[in-house]
């Protein structure tokens, strides 16, 4: 036993060391990167042929190396992580679309309803160029969305580019006030027909206050609800988890992993259901992305559903806001998310049990509507063996329908 013993110290020892020489070279090649960052940092500021700030410089340099990582992660300036705040509380000033970065350039994932951008006509898939004239290559996603802000009252000339190939055209837009109402509704024959339009904190209140409305105004004629969740860009996530659990009596709502197992996270529904069991339709569409996903994912996996409409954006990463103290904060994409059935659905979205086209009109005004896996830097799927298997082999192929026709009531919002 003592040999045996001495041998697995031993052995212990010799693996030991070369563990210890292997952190010891990554450690000094990290300095030696960061030796690299502070030779470059100082010839900008001696050299440069105008002056820049130090904060300038760092700022932009976190901001690089967060964009690299993919298309969600970045860095809030100050300004920037205060907007975000007033904007997941429902009220900010602004042209009122969601938007990622694409190429060097904004793209719109959807514009939010009642909105000046929405009431302008810009659409989901639209890339913005320039902004008064002014190139948004080159600029960073968080200058580029500071810049559509501005006083209530003012105008901005966005210049558009709709569809591959298509040549851009201006559209003025007038900035107002964006107050979201994230939950509208109205009662369709026998139907209660509610429209999510974003997940901010006013959302599962907005929820409650329509189911309890419509039950009041139909009583026993109610025969089901229409949830309609097309050109949803998503938000907060507790809001998509309370959301799904309103309708779920039990079972798990979505699990996140992140890079350490110990990271993952379950999120299970609790008892009670706020359609009482009625039969519930989910409308999705391209610009349906990320809380509406999770949701329409949620109700899907678990038979609670039909989900009726076109494949999702494919957003299905979380990313955490990180205060820095004194400065701004940083997005990080730090996990993925899963269904229940454990989909991931990151770049493939969800896919409607009934497939419905938009009208032939509406195909042409679009154009070609991107997706999350368009995206330069896409996470990845990781449920997915074989890239170009599509949806995966789990769910049933969707049901077709003709174009703009529908099999259950789906009110236009």
């Amino acid at each position: 036993m003592m040999r045996t013993i001495s041998a697995a110290a031993l052995a212990g020892v010799l693996l030991l060391a070369p563990a210890c020489a292997i952190a010891e070279t990554n450690t000094s090649e990290t300095y030696r990167q960061l030796n690299l960052f502070g030779d470059v940092f100082e010839r900008v500021r001696s050299e440069y042929v105008e002056p820049v700030t130090d904060e300038q410089l760092i700022e932009n340099a976190i901001n690089g190396m967060l964009t690299s990582l993919d298309p969600h992660s970045s860095y809030l300036n100050r300004k920037s992580f205060q907007d975000m705040q007033v904007q997941t509380r429902g009220e900010f000033g602004g042209l009122g679309i969601e938007v990622t970065m694409e190429n060097g350039l904004i793209k719109v994932v959807s514009p939010i309803d009642e909105t000046p951008a929405f009431r302008a006509g810009i659409q989901p898939g639209d890339l913005l160029t320039h902004l008064d004239g002014e190139a948004i290559s080159g600029m960073s996603l968080a200058d580029a969305v500071e810049k559509m802000r501005g006083p209530v009252g003012s105008n901005i000339k966005v210049t558009v580019r709709r569809g591959e190939g298509a040549e851009p055209f201006d559209v003025n837009i007038t900035r107002d006030t964006i107050k979201i109402q994230s939950v509208r509704f109205r009662q369709e024959g026998d139907v209660g027909y509610i429209r999510i339009t974003t997940f901010n904190e006013q959302t599962q209140m907005g929820l409650d206050r329509a189911v309890e409305r419509i039950e009041k105004d139909l009583g026993n004629k109610l025969t089901g609800y229409v949830l309609d969740l097309r050109n949803n860009p998503g938000g907060l996530l507790d809001q998509a988890i309370s959301v799904s659990d309103s309708f779920l009596d039990k079972g798990e709502i979505v699990s996140t992993r992140g890079r350490k197992p110990e990271d993952g996270q379950r999120y299970n529904a609790k008892s009670g259901d706020l359609a009482k069991g009625k039969p519930v339709v989910v409308l999705i569409n391209g610009g349906s992305a990320s809380a509406s996903e999770i949701v329409a994912g949620a109700l899907q996996d678990h038979h609670r559903a039909i989900v009726l409409g076109t494949q999702s954006f494919g957003k299905g990463s979380v990313q955490t806001i990180i205060p820095l103290p004194g400065h701004g904060a940083m997005r990080l994409t730090t996990a993925r998310y899963y269904t229940p059935s454990g989909r991931s659905i990151q770049a493939l979205g969800i896919s409607p049990d009934i497939e419905v086209q938009p009208a032939r009109v509406e195909e042409i005004q679009q154009g070609l509507r991107r997706r999350e896996a368009d995206l330069r830097g896409a996470l990845r799927n990781d449920t997915v063996t074989n890239p170009g298997a599509g949806t995966p082999a789990t769910r049933p192929a969707p049901q077709a329908a003709p174009p703009g026709g529908a099999p259950v009531p789906a009110p236009a919002p």
